[in-house]
């Protein structure tokens, strides 16, 4: 058994509206890290500018302080999977770097990640990339595709929540075939961690239930209006397998292959879904998928 099964905090769509508003604020603090970052930058200059951002929208961070974390952000470079701390730690070219973020307004939490392939002058555009013609600029084609994969993984998940009657289960399945296709297309085989998963979102950071990136025998709880999940595949270049470093937060990939780590917080309306960090309700991520989500800013 891969879900448990406790109590689901069930949301109003009044409760919901007050989610999106902090969800925008961890949007609009994960724009102006990712306008920040570029090489000669540190992941603590990263941490500062989402630390303004939410502190100027009258939001407070979720992860400062939560189970001791010293920091506003998540910044894992390269092997670096999830829970990386953000340091003086300088930024190259090349890099992959992915940032974690969260805030609370009014009590409602938001958490949203994303990942970036540092070029010359920041971050490089994931669509707009040709192999071939940037990789003499310092960035490897594998690093862009990997993080390609694990966000289109991540769209495939959230878009499972759209189905009527369907169950959690499903978001597992839609995640792995995903990172499967998308290794075939490259001719590489991704890792998924397992060890850590999405989770419900509200009232608290972290709550039932658990959101898993694989499939599993266990089809998972009925999907049902008011619920809101956090869908956050992290996929390896290598194995899937993982090990905490000596700080006992940054989590590693085993085998040192580099990784990528995409989030969404989404809200399930009678209406249908609603992504609440995505700064347009997830009307792009989720078009190829055929889902029209729900709008909430009216």
């Amino acid at each position: 058994m891969f879900f448990s099964r406790e109590r689901v905090e069930i949301k109003t769509l009044d409760q919901i509206r007050v989610m999106r508003r902090a969800g925008l604020v961890v949007a609009r603090a994960l724009a102006a890290v990712r306008d920040a970052a570029r090489p000669g930058v540190t992941t603590a200059d990263l941490d500062a500018v989402a630390a303004r951002v939410i502190a100027e929208a009258g939001a407070t961070p979720n992860f400062l302080g939560y189970h001791g974390y010293p920091a506003t952000l998540c910044a894992s470079v390269n092997d670096e999977v999830i829970h990386g701390i953000p340091s003086d730690r300088v930024l190259e070219v090349g890099d992959v770097v992915s940032i974690d973020c969260g805030a609370v307004v009014d009590g409602w939490h938001g958490d949203s990640a994303m990942t970036m392939v540092l070029g010359p002058t920041g971050p490089i555009d994931l669509d707009g990339f040709v192999r071939g013609e940037q990789d003499a600029t310092g960035v490897q084609a594998p690093d862009v595709a990997l993080a390609r994969a694990t966000r289109t993984a991540m769209w495939a998940g959230i878009a499972a929540l759209a189905a009527d009657g369907g169950r959690l289960g499903a978001v597992g399945a839609a995640v792995e075939t995903a990172v499967e296709l998308a290794g075939d297309a490259e001719g590489v085989e991704y890792g998924i961690v397992e060890e850590y998963v999405g989770h419900g979102i509200g009232s608290a950071m972290h709550q039932p239930p658990d959101v898993v990136n694989f499939r599993t025998s266990d089809r998972g709880p009925r999907l049902r209006t008011g619920m809101c999940l956090a869908v956050e595949p992290m996929v390896t270049a290598g194995s899937g397998a993982t090990r905490v470093l000596e700080d006992d937060w940054t989590v590693v990939t085993s085998d040192g292959s580099r990784a990528a780590h995409w989030e969404h917080s989404v809200a399930i309306t009678d209406a249908g879904i609603s992504v609440l960090t995505a700064q347009d309700g997830g009307r792009a991520g989720l078009a190829p998928f055929g889902v029209t989500p729900v709008a909430l800013d009216d």
